[in-house]
C-alpha cells in the first residue's frame, strides 16, 4: 500500500497539469481558431469557408485517432504521450504563421487533431480518475473551464496580434505556438505520472470509502473488451452524440440575436449573447462537477438538460428583453459544458476505471464526430426550418440527451461482472 495521496502535494500538480493543458494548447488551438478566419482568407486569397475546412479536418483528425490514443494512454508513459500532444498542436501553430497556400492548414490541422485528442479529450478525465477518489467531477470541471477561460485571455492576445499590422496574424500564429508549448510543456515532463504508484502513492481519497471503512486504492469497473458488448456501451455512444449536435446550437446565437431586427437593442448584443454562453459554459463546467460529486451523475445530468431547455425557451419566448436574451445565454451555456464534463463523468460511474481510456476514446469518437458536422447540420436546419422551429428542436434535443442519458445509467445494472 503506498502513502495516501492526500499527503502527497503532487496529485495537484497533475491537476494544474490538465489546467494548463487546457488554458494553452486547446484554447490556442480551438477556442480562438475564429479570430483568424478573415484575415488569413483574405491574405490567401481564398473563401472563409475553404480556410475554415481545416478545422473540419482537424476535428475529424480527433474523431478517428481517438481509439489508437485511448490504448496508448494505457500503456504509456503519460508525460510522452501528453508531451507530445503538446508539441503536435505547438509546432503546426509556429509553421501556420508561414504558410502560403491553404492546403498546408489543412495538413497543419490533422496533426493538431490528434493533438486536441489527448489533451481536450482524454488527458483531464483520464489524470483524475487515475489520481482520485473524490472530487472527481470537481477537478474535472475545473480542468475543463479553462478552455473557455484561455478562449477569453488568448482572443485578446491574438486579435491584438492581428490588428498590429497587414500580416499581424502571422505573428499571432509564432505567438500562439510559442506560448502553447512554453507554458504546457515543464507540466506535462515534470508534473505528471501515469499513476499514483509510480511514486508509491494512493489516489487521493482512497482510504475514504462510503461507509468509512478503508476503500482500496485499485482501479475498478470492467474491461473494455466487455464494456463495448452491452447495451449500455451503445446508449452511452448515443447520449455522447447527442450532446454535441444539441450544444452546438450555440453558433448560431449570434445569428438569431441579429434576425431580431424588431429589436435594435438585441441587435446590438449579439456577439455579446455568445461571450454569455461562454461564460454560463465556464461556470457550469465546475458547477457540474461539483453536483456530480455532491449529488450524483444523475442530478448532474437532469441540472445540465434543464438548463439546456430553460435557456432555450427563454432566448426563443422573450427575445425582447436584453437580460432576459442574456440570462438565457448563460443557462444554454451551462447545458454547453456538459460534453466535456458530464459525459466523461457518466462513462466512469457506468463502466469505472479500470479501462477508462479505451472505453472513453471509443464514445468520444462517436461525440466527436458528430460535433465535426454539427454547425453544418445546425445551418442547414435554420435555413430550412426558420429559428422558432430551431428552437422546438433544440428543446427536444435537450430532453433526448436526457433521455438517453438516463436510459445508459440504468442499464448499468445489466452489465455482467468482470
Amino acid at each position: 500500500m503506498g502513502t495516501q495521496g492526500k499527503k502527497s502535494f503532487f496529485p495537484y500538480l497533475v491537476v494544474a497539469t490538465g489546467i494548463v493543458g487546457c488554458f494553452a494548447p486547446c484554447a490556442l488551438a480551438l477556442s480562438c481558431a475564429g479570430i483568424y478566419f478573415t484575415p488569413v482568407s483574405e491574405a490567401l486569397g481564398v473563401g472563409r469557408g475553404v480556410f475554415a475546412l481545416y478545422l473540419t479536418i482537424m476535428l475529424l483528425s480527433t474523431t478517428f485517432s481517438l481509439p489508437f490514443l485511448g490504448k496508448l494512454m494505457e500503456s504509456k508513459d503519460l508525460r510522452v504521450v501528453l508531451s507530445a500532444a503538446v508539441i503536435l498542436i505547438g509546432v503546426p501553430l509556429i509553421c501556420m504563421s508561414f504558410f502560403n497556400q491553404v492546403w498546408q492548414f489543412y495538413i497543419a490541422g490533422a496533426f493538431m487533431g490528434v493533438g486536441l485528442a489527448v489533451l481536450l479529450i482524454l488527458a483531464v478525465p483520464t489524470l483524475v480518475n487515475r489520481w482520485f477518489r473524490k472530487n472527481v467531477g470537481f477537478f474535472i470541471g475545473l480542468c475543463m473551464a479553462f478552455t473557455g477561460i484561455g478562449g477569453v485571455v488568448f482572443n485578446l492576445v491574438g486579435g491584438a496580434l492581428i490588428a498590429s499590422g497587414p500580416d499581424g496574424w502571422r505573428m499571432g500564429y509564432l505567438v500562439f505556438g510559442v506560448i502553447a508549448l512554453v507554458l504546457a510543456l515543464p507540466f506535462t515532463l515534470f508534473c505528471v505520472r501515469s499513476y499514483p504508484s509510480d511514486m508509491g502513492l494512493d489516489p487521493v481519497g482512497a482510504e475514504e470509502a462510503a461507509d468509512g471503512s478503508a476503500a482500496p486504492a485499485a482501479l475498478f469497473g470492467v474491461t473494455a473488451s466487455v464494456a463495448m458488448k452491452t447495451a449500455a456501451f451503445f446508449l452511452v455512444a448515443i447520449f455522447a452524440g447527442l450532446i454535441n449536435l444539441a450544444i452546438n446550437f450555440y453558433q448560431y446565437l449570434p445569428s438569431y440575436a441579429a434576425s431580431l431586427t424588431q429589436f435594435p437593442d438585441v441587435v446590438a448584443i449579439s456577439a455579446t449573447l455568445a461571450s454569455a454562453a461562454m461564460l454560463g459554459q465556464a461556470i457550469g463546467k465546475v458547477a457540474l462537477g461539483i453536483i456530480n460529486d455532491k449529488a450524483g451523475v444523475f442530478a448532474g445530468l437532469f441540472v445540465s438538460t434543464g438548463c439546456g431547455v430553460i435557456g432555450l425557451a427563454i432566448m426563443w419566448l422573450v427575445p425582447g428583453s436584453v437580460p432576459a436574451m442574456l440570462a438565457g445565454g448563460f443557462v444554454f451555456g451551462v447545458f454547453y459544458a456538459s460534453a466535456t464534463v458530464l459525459a466523461p463523468l457518466v462513462v466512469r460511474t457506468i463502466f469505472g476505471t479500470r479501462e477508462y481510456s479505451t472505453i472513453y476514446s471509443r464514445i468520444s469518437m462517436v461525440g466527436s464526430f458528430a460535433g465535426a458536422f454539427a454547425a453544418s447540420v445546425w445551418g442547414f436546419v435554420v435555413d430550412a426550418a426558420g429559428f422558432s422551429n430551431v428552437f422546438v428542436i433544440g428543446i427536444a434535443g435537450a430532453i433526448l440527451v436526457a433521455v438517453f442519458g438516463s436510459l445508459a445509467l440504468v442499464s448499468k445494472k445489466s452489465i455482467p461482472a468482470d
